[in-house]
């Protein structure tokens, strides 16, 4: 019997923050300290101030290789009446050397003129102190070093040896318990059964505890059954200073997470208006932090961002790290439920002058999205989206001087784009490639706009027969130009064997049908075979079922979730899928015309046109020049 359930809350993020953080205050949650060598302190946050014990040179050294002597036997040195200073009138020194009583300056040895018999002439006065590093000319003792709350840095761990500092008080990093739950979970495997979900969450999070300046404790992964989850939360607590229950957060008949933290200590927080990450829990027992991730990863990866990295910085008594944020166009809309602040993932990268926001795949469990993303939008609540062309706020994933250097490709889907990327990247090239995949149409809106370097098109005139040329003189008559990029074989993917003994596309109407997006060539290739088939897309079992790449056609076929869709042959190889060809089509790059001498845009053709990739091609199959 499913039973009903509510969340507790539907709360604001700023405010489940608010709420958590005054509470957690409330019962004390923060670090304990230890004492470490500054030898091995690195990274660590002082606890305290830090005051050098001593001063920084604690002795008057030479700050050259030369000679010490009192300089006022100098002063008449010049040109015109050179000095000349015997074996008594000086000692002789290296840099660092201390100083012998009575002397106060250095004369370097390459200002020494050499007399014989130990007498040295000077053309040069030297006023007192030249060349010395007197005591307490870095560092005096007493001085401030570093304040509470600083984070070690390599120099702040010299300077404060330097300041005679050898052991300092710092906090200790949180450990925190990972518990991973659910009765499908199971360990990393390239084998998985039907109905498996691999575990990788609590390595992500692993990842990003480090990064908040904790350390992470991995439960083994414990079943849905609420004894053992709440027996491996109170052994977490015992053990660790922050707990973090993956998955079982949310209203399914095996989330318990909530229950149990309630009946542990209490909870503050079930359910925040955000999206991803609507499940979080957030509670507290035994003054520690309890928090119930999400189990769709990115839901989790959000919940993690937000709200655990804050709960690290509270620990060291500190503010969250502001992240660097910048200014970008949205180069198309995002539409967003009035009920939720949404959180968005982006693709960067500079075009004509402006940074351009690229919208990923938006699912909770679309890991990929977190690998591609350059930053994250925040769509507030009560906003119904963005339009395209709109300036936005991006927080950023990544160094921004990284973001710059990327070739920015759209369009139609191929996996040849992807290996000539890789190509590119073993070959050491000063940028990346990031592309993404939005149909032939969605090239020429994004070359027009401005929006992307280069975009993958390979579109049928149904008139004519020819590929993609009347598209770009309708919509581009000034502003782009087609490069050659490759022939391909377009067919019907199918299952291994053809059970359903398909022979053309006709016979689709008898299959499970599976489609690509409006606005990509092969959609419009698609059309063009209903009409020719003399057939009607309502007749076609699937044909609302759209896809955005011809390797998520072939794998939908290969699951059995569908019979046939239209594809190109190296995306059936690759699925072990049978392939019945249908047209050769021409497959071009449109390139916006101030962009045709960009270094970036002529590496990635030099690949492309190169024989070594040929052959690579060659290897993926059903390709020509």
């Amino acid at each position: 019997m499913i039973m009903k359930h509510n969340y507790l809350n539907n709360l604001p993020l700023d405010e489940a923050k608010r709420i958590y953080k005054e509470h957690l205050a409330s019962v004390g949650f923060g670090g304990g300290t230890e004492t470490v060598k500054v030898t091995d302190a690195c990274g660590r946050t002082l606890k305290n101030a830090a005051y050098a014990v001593i001063c920084s040179p604690h002795y008057n050294a030479s700050a050259m290789d030369g000679v010490a002597v009192r300089a006022e036997i100098t002063f008449p040195a010049s040109e015109k009446t050179p000095v000349t200073l015997t074996p008594d009138d000086y000692a002789v020194v290296d840099t660092g050397d201390p100083i012998p009583d009575g002397c106060d300056a250095v004369i370097m040895i390459e200002d020494l003129i050499d007399r014989g018999n130990g007498d040295y002439g000077i053309i040069a006065s030297h006023r007192p102190w030249q060349n010395v590093r007197q005591v307490g000319e870095d560092i005096c003792m007493g001085d401030m070093i570093a304040p509470s709350g600083t984070v070690l840095t390599p120099s702040l761990c010299g300077a404060l040896l330097a300041g005679g500092i050898t052991e300092i008080e710092v906090y200790k990093r949180p450990l925190a318990g990972v518990i991973p739950t659910g009765d499908e979970i199971v360990a990393p495997t390239s084998d998985p059964q039907k109905g498996d979900i691999i575990e990788f969450n609590s390595t992500v999070f692993k990842g990003m505890l480090d990064s908040f300046g904790a350390d992470a404790k991995v439960y083994p992964i414990t079943p849905d059954k609420k004894e053992l989850i709440r027996a491996a939360v109170e052994k977490a607590l015992e053990e660790c200073d922050i707990v973090l229950v993956s998955a079982g957060s949310s209203a399914g008949r095996d989330d318990y997470t909530g229950e149990i933290i309630s009946s542990l200590g209490t909870v503050l927080v079930h359910g925040i208006a955000i999206k991803p990450g609507k499940p979080a829990v957030l509670g507290e027992a035994k003054g520690k932090p309890v928090i119930g991730l999400p189990g769709y990863p990115v839901s989790a990866i959000v919940v993690m961002d937000e709200i655990v990295s804050e709960v690290c910085a509270a620990y060291y008594s500190k503010p969250c790290p502001k992240r660097e944020t910048v200014k970008a166009v949205l180069a198309k809309k995002v539409v967003s439920s009035l009920k939720y602040g949404e959180y968005v993932r982006v693709s960067l990268g500079r075009i004509n002058g402006r940074l351009i926001a690229s919208p990923l795949a938006r699912g909770a469990g679309v890991i990929t999205s977190f690998t591609k993303s350059d930053g994250v939008l925040a769509v507030p609540q009560n906003s119904e989206g963005i339009e395209a062309g709109a300036q936005v706020n991006i927080r950023l994933h990544k160094p921004l001087c990284e973001i710059e250097d990327t070739l920015v490709i759209t369009g139609s889907h191929d996996p040849l784009i992807d290996e000539v990327a890789d190509f590119l990247a073993k070959k050491g090239a000063p940028f990346r490639v990031c592309s993404t995949h939005v149909g032939s149409m969605g090239a020429i809106y994004a070359i027009k706009g401005g929006l992307a370097h280069m975009g993958g098109i390979h579109l049928l005139d149904t008139e004519t027969g020819e590929y993609n040329k009347s598209y770009v003189e309708k919509y581009l008559p000034d502003g782009g130009v087609t490069v050659r990029g490759v022939g391909r074989v377009q067919g019907l993917m199918v299952r291994g064997g053809n059970p359903l003994g398909i022979r053309d596309f006709s016979d689709v109407k008898n299959a499970r049908y599976v489609n690509r997006q409006r606005g990509a060539g092969t959609r419009i290739l698609c059309d063009y075979l209903i009409k020719k088939n003399g057939m009607k897309p309502e007749e076609i079992n699937g044909y609302a079922n759209e896809e955005f790449t011809h390797t998520a056609v072939a794998a939908l076929i290969a699951a059995g979730n569908a019979d046939a869709g239209l594809g190109i042959y190296s995306a059936a190889k690759m699925y072990g899928l049978d392939f019945i060809p249908i047209c050769n089509e021409t497959y071009e790059f449109l390139v916006a015309k101030n962009e045709l001498d960009n270094p970036a845009v002529k590496a990635f053709l030099d690949v492309l046109y190169s024989d070594e990739f040929k052959k690579r091609l060659g290897e993926m199959g059903g390709y020509t020049e």
